[in-house]
């Protein structure tokens, strides 16, 4: 029997695991891709989500619908460790040589070679944004969330989280020297 997930939230805060289970399975991609991007690190990744879940799962009899979906609930848990996260780190970033793509077949080297160039001097300004513009573009453009959701996750008002997207934008249009960079 399928459950919608109100029901589903219902039984996970009076403690039922197996609910949670389903929530967990329904979430635990997109929470982890948030987390990856942010932090540019896969074991750091995989800690912090776990810690995402394991507070969730702590504090859902706590959780409260607000209209907007549930994982706006999550992704502020993983938006407050984040930021404790870099708070936090004194280390320089390190890639580990498991995160180096490798060459596809068929492809001449040297395309992907330019490809990754491209990627990586993109990311590059992208983590060089203050945390909450970083923020902002995973939550668009990587989870394709509304802008009411991203104000949910990030503390702020759809309004806010319009001027700052277009802040944003503006901003890398600057930073990659791209004046035909469009701006809605």
């Amino acid at each position: 029997m399928e459950f919608d997930e109100v029901e589903i939230l219902n039984l996970a805060s009076k403690g039922d695991r197996a609910a949670f289970g389903l929530l967990y399975e329904r979430y635990i991609d997109r929470i982890y891709n948030y987390v990856y991007y942010r932090t540019g690190n896969i074991s750091d990744a995989e800690d912090l989500t776990a810690r995402v879940f394991q507070r969730a799962m702590n504090h859902i009899v706590n959780y409260t619908d607000r209209g907007v979906p549930f994982s706006a609930w999550l992704y502020r848990i993983a938006h407050n460790l984040i930021a404790n996260w870099h708070r936090d780190r004194t280390r320089k970033q390190e890639i580990p040589l498991s995160d180096v793509p490798l060459v596809s077949k068929g492809e001449p080297p040297e395309s992907n070679l330019i490809h990754n160039q491209q990627q990586e001097a993109l990311l590059k300004i992208i983590r060089d944004l203050p945390a909450e513009r970083q923020s902002l573009l995973i939550l668009k453009f990587v989870e394709h969330l509304s802008n009411a959701e991203i104000g949910e996750i990030l503390g702020r008002s759809e309004g806010a989280v319009k001027s700052l997207y277009h802040r944003t934008l503006l901003a890398l249009r600057n930073d990659i020297g791209d004046p035909d960079l469009y701006v809605e």
